[in-house]
């Protein structure tokens, strides 16, 4: 796999369970398809997800048909770059994991920023 996270390095999975990525291989990797490039690996929060379900999109509630079991706080999922931003603005962005989150996202938000809600390492 040549893509890299933020830091530069080879791109590490952010999520096995639940499983999460464009692609569903628990990496947030992106393409040409990936029309909300879901590149940002976070931790999610109720706050954030609170604040996503106001904004349309209801990541707490399970979709079976299309294997989603929902999310609940301290999930990590792989978040559009937009919404995490939007998030930003609005003072309920959740953690990132650094380590696990692409580089494309550099294209709308600087490192400086990304590292100031970094998750500490395990």
């Amino acid at each position: 796999m040549s893509d890299k996270n933020v830091l530069g390095e080879p791109l590490r999975a952010c999520s096995f369970a639940p499983l999460t990525g464009f692609f569903r291989d628990g990496c947030c990797r992106t393409g040409a398809d990936d029309l909300g490039t879901h590149v940002v690996c976070a931790k999610v929060t109720a706050p954030f997800l609170e604040f996503s379900r106001r904004r349309g999109n209801d990541l707490t509630t399970p979709r079976p048909e299309v294997r989603f079991a929902g999310l609940k706080p301290g999930d990590r999922w792989c978040l559009c770059a937009t919404r995490w931003l939007e998030a930003l603005e609005a003072g309920v962005a959740p953690p990132v994991i650094l380590e696990a989150t692409h580089e494309r996202v550099l294209e709308l938000v600087r490192l400086q920023v990304l590292k100031r809600y970094a998750l500490e390492p395990a």
